[in-house]
């Protein structure tokens, strides 16, 4: 489980689906003219203006004819279909079927010389801070932060003004490339797949350990103890293991992968099946949540943290932007509180930059929002709003635990 960046291929497939689509200027000009509002280039704004004047003088203040519409629309989906291809593989039935990572955990083949490669709006990534975090493991195994690219990619850049309350994007710390896919080709025998973030990398070996995000969090919860802070804090102990495992089996495909499912979907049946399997998998967790403060009882669990990274970007991003518009996260009542819950947790705020998540989703996902235009972000997805009391504490003792490991 992992977060993607665009394949290459895109760059070419960029340029020439916005040039067909200009001439499309009064279908929808919030969708086709993202240079237009952004770019301050005489030319392109003289483009613009030409062909305003153009379509004015061919049918004036009415609509474009018909067959003009009919040809951009046909261009358009064709288009769309393309980069979806390539962004989001389907199956026959257009259902999104998400690619297996390439490179799995072997923690004895690992050195302790780690450094994490994560992107702030991937939620697979999200992951690996938050074990990270809450297992003081930050001096042992320190982060490079990439940020979205113009064409997708995941690149590596100097924030002058950086937040001391939260994560933002850096250089790469320790190979000093210019973005993650030059990291992959250091390793031993190149690599020209997909970058993917998280990726644990050996600094010693030059190679790639692990760019699985469950394989990561399990190995920072309990294989590096002896270089963590917290080492007492176990997030899978032994005797709720199947417990978490059921929870994964449920999660994972349906609520982590099923916004996937839901957003990417490239037919109506594929995404009514992933929108009812989804909000029918909210209300019965929902519903679990009302006598249980956590997953699995009285403890914070890898699943509880599973969830949480999508449920964080629920309001945000997945309710707009992948169509999961039955209902907002803020309408569950349990979900929501629960959420505010682990958001609260000391060292877990800190891991959510909600500009960059937005950004890496309405600015970077170019086939799901052509104009690129980021939307407000909703009062109740800031922080002051997150921190207000979750009351779940009175539920079990779990609260003054974790705040005594922490």
């Amino acid at each position: 489980m992992h977060c993607i960046s665009l394949p290459s291929s895109h760059l070419l497939l960029h340029s020439p689906a916005k040039t067909t689509l200009k001439l499309a200027c009064h279908v929808s000009p919030r969708m086709f003219f993202n240079d237009s509002a952004t770019n301050n280039n005489s030319g392109s704004t003289n483009g613009f203006s030409l062909i305003k004047n153009v379509s004015k003088l061919l049918w004036g203040a009415s609509l474009p004819p018909g067959i003009l519409i009919s040809t951009v629309r046909t261009a358009w989906t064709s288009t769309w279909q393309i980069m979806m291809s390539q962004l989001a593989p389907s199956d026959p039935s257009g259902a999104y079927t998400r690619p297996f990572s390439k490179f799995r955990l072997n923690p004895t083949a690992a050195t302790t010389k780690l450094h994490l490669y994560v992107g702030l709006p991937c939620p697979w990534a999200h992951r690996t801070l938050i074990v990270r975090a809450l297992k003081g493991l930050e001096e042992a195994v320190p982060v490079s932060v990439a940020g979205h690219g113009l064409d997708g990619s995941w690149e590596f850049k100097d924030v002058p003004d950086k937040d001391n309350d939260i994560l933002v994007p850096t250089m790469d710390g320790v190979n000093r490339c210019r973005n993650l896919k030059e990291v992959y080709r250091l390793r031993k025998g190149g690599y020209d797949g997909r970058a993917t973030v998280p990726m644990l990398w050996d600094v010693e070996k030059k190679e790639v350990v692990c760019n699985e995000s469950y394989d990561i969090i399990e190995f920072f919860n309990s294989g590096l103890n002896e270089l963590a802070q917290h080492p007492g804090l176990d997030l899978s102990p032994v005797e709720l293991k199947e417990e978490i495992e059921e929870w994964n089996g449920v999660i994972y495909p349906n609520v982590n992968n099923g916004v996937y499912r839901c957003g990417f979907a490239q037919s109506q049946e594929a995404y009514d099946v992933a929108v009812s399997g989804l909000f029918s998998t909210l209300d019965r967790i929902d519903d679990h949540l009302g006598s249980s403060r956590y997953l699995c009882g009285d403890r914070l669990t890898l699943a509880d943290i599973c969830l949480f990274t999508t449920l964080i970007r629920f309001d945000l991003v997945y309710n707009v932007l992948f169509k999961c518009t039955k209902k907002k996260l803020l309408e569950y009542t349990n979900l929501h509180a629960y959420m505010r819950d682990i958001y609260q947790i000391p060292k877990v705020a800190t891991t959510c930059n909600f500009l960059e998540i937005m950004d890496g989703y309405y600015r970077m996902l170019f086939p799901l929002n052509p104009g690129s235009i980021r939307p407000v972000m909703p009062s109740v997805c800031e922080h002051e709003f997150l921190s207000r009391p979750s009351k779940r504490e009175s539920m079990s003792s779990v609260g003054k635990r974790v705040q005594h490991v922490l």
